[in-house]
């Protein structure tokens, strides 16, 4: 069953790196340095167990790099590379004790949910992309909470689960799935789900990073297609992750991250104000683009 799974991602790595680095040199995309130490910095704690997307938004948020509407997809592909590579690894080191329907059946609806989301936020209006993106951050910085205070579900020992509980948790990966387009990291809901139901966190990373790894690849693909996003910030998160995904693997595996945690709590908090702001104003043009042109002419005769 591991070999069901690890060939297609394999595939599905060589089908992203192609696409990828194709249309990387039809447009000339060249990375930053800047980017390419994001890159390492986000995907070298997100193998720790930090999480990459929330801390990624709030650079990519700070900086102005990107706009919002093209935040989340941009995000994603830059991203996918490193998570495929998680997945690799968590797969072949731990994905043999984990019960193979439950981990089959999660990746495979994460995957249906990625690839039916991606073109949900190609589509989406900037202000609902902002408030999506403002909740997932919202979402980040309490489990990071959580976390710091030892009030996150500390999980069982379980491999597998009873079947009502493996269709819950079927269903809610394909949710996961079409959240993963918006810039919602499907690491910390997967995490606290399955610990709810019992199961051993550490057999929780082959599923979450499964499922991250031929979902991320698979939406990536057709946003890569549908040309909204910014391939030069992909291809420097995506050089800069891979390296930083095996040092930690690898070399470091664990380092003390509570003081970590609480400084990127405040960083994401204040991204999730600034986006929800942007969401909230750019509600108020659509409901009442009369009044808000005039409270702009107001504001700038003042």
């Amino acid at each position: 069953m591991l070999i069901a799974l690890l060939v297609p991602l394999a595939l599905a790595i060589l089908l992203f790196a192609f696409i990828l680095v194709r249309s990387a040199i039809a447009r000339r995309a060249v990375p930053s340095l800047e980017m390419i130490a994001v890159g390492a910095v986000v995907n070298f704690f997100d193998t720790l167990g930090i999480g990459s997307f929330a801390t990624t938004t709030a650079w990519l948020k700070f900086r102005k790099l990107v706009p919002d509407r093209l935040l989340p997809q941009t995000m994603l592909t830059g991203l996918t590379p490193p998570s495929m590579l998680q997945a690799v690894i968590f797969l072949i080191l731990l994905g043999v004790l984990v019960d193979p329907v439950l981990l089959v059946g999660c990746i495979i609806a994460l995957l249906t949910g990625g690839l039916l989301g991606a073109p949900l936020v190609a589509r989406s209006r900037v202000w609902v992309v902002q408030m999506v993106v403002a909740a997932a951050l919202i979402l980040a910085a309490i489990m990071y909470t959580l976390a710091n205070l030892h009030l996150m579900p500390g999980g069982g020992l379980a491999s597998s689960l009873p079947l009502p509980l493996m269709i819950v948790a079927i269903a809610a990966n394909f949710l996961f799935g079409v959240l993963l387009n918006f810039g919602v990291g499907n690491y910390a809901p997967s995490l606290v789900m399955l610990s709810l139901m019992g199961m051993d966190p550490r057999l929780c990373f082959p599923i979450m990073a499964g499922g991250a790894g031929l979902t991320g690849a698979a939406a990536s693909i057709r946003h890569i297609q549908m040309g909204k996003i910014d391939l030069r910030i992909v291809l420097g998160l995506a050089i800069g992750g891979i390296p930083a995904v095996l040092v930690a693997a690898f070399i470091v595996k664990d380092m003390p991250l509570e003081i970590l945690r609480w400084l990127v709590i405040v960083v994401v908090l204040y991204a999730a104000a600034i986006m929800l702001r942007s969401a909230i104003t750019g509600y108020r043009e659509r409901r009442h683009p009369a009044e808000t042109a005039d409270e702009a002419r107001a504001s700038g005769t003042a």
